[in-house]
């Protein structure tokens, strides 16, 4: 299984945030060929390190990361990745990790 790992950071106006987030760049998302399965972690979002706390993490979940890839060469992965800048217009204000996850 692949994953997605996206962090964002708190932005100017969390209320608008969560309208774009949860009303357009959500159902964008879900429109992705080959996503298996979308979480999201609001707050609280604990660091042992005592970090920043983020604002809000989505995981996307792909049987593969070739899978992953090809989503997003996709015009719904386009749509996607455009929109994702209306969120988090600053490279700053979010992070994003795609790795391939195993059970042990």
């Amino acid at each position: 299984m692949a994953r997605m790992l996206v962090i964002y950071r708190t932005p100017a106006d969390p209320a608008a945030f969560d309208a774009h987030y949860f009303g357009v760049h959500v159902p964008l998302a879900k429109r992705l060929p080959g996503l298996r399965r979308y979480e999201v972690a609001r707050r609280p979002i604990l660091t042992p390190a005592g970090d920043a706390e983020p604002y809000l993490i989505g995981t996307l979940h792909f049987d593969d990361l070739a899978a992953l890839r090809a989503a997003f060469a996709t015009p719904e992965g386009r749509a996607c990745a455009a929109d994702r800048r209306v969120l988090a217009p600053n490279d700053e204000d979010v992070q994003m990790y795609l790795f391939e996850a195993a059970e042990v």
